[in-house]
């Protein structure tokens, strides 16, 4: 049985108040070399993400979520691509790290 480490993501289209299906997602960790990828998937029929990323990839330090949602929103984004840097300090505590998104912005917050 694959374990999986406790991060998850949820993207939320805030102009229709749907959840964002199909977006790719990329989790990268921070290295001595630079940012060095740990998972990648898409996002659910509920615009979530979870149990993604294996355990043995998930530490203290530094790491980022990379949503690639310029072909989720057809092309029309002004920010084709966002990335949100989080430190983890903890890595057995559960880090959600939400995205509400629009053609011409988006929030994070760090969500439970």
């Amino acid at each position: 049985m694959i374990e999986y480490a406790s991060i998850s993501t949820h993207v939320l289209d805030t102009v229709s108040g749907e959840p964002a299906r199909g977006v790719y997602v990329r989790l990268e960790r921070r290295d001595s070399d630079g940012w060095a990828m740990v998972a990648e998937g898409h996002t659910d029929g509920d615009g979530r993400l979870r149990e993604w990323a294996p355990v043995n990839a998930w530490q203290a330090g530094g790491y980022r979520l990379v949503f690639y949602v310029d072909p989720y929103l057809g092309g029309n984004a002004f920010f084709p691509e966002i990335t949100v840097a989080f430190h983890v300090h903890d890595p057995k505590r559960h880090y959600h790290v939400p995205l509400l998104l629009s053609p011409y912005g988006y929030t994070t917050y760090r969500g439970s």
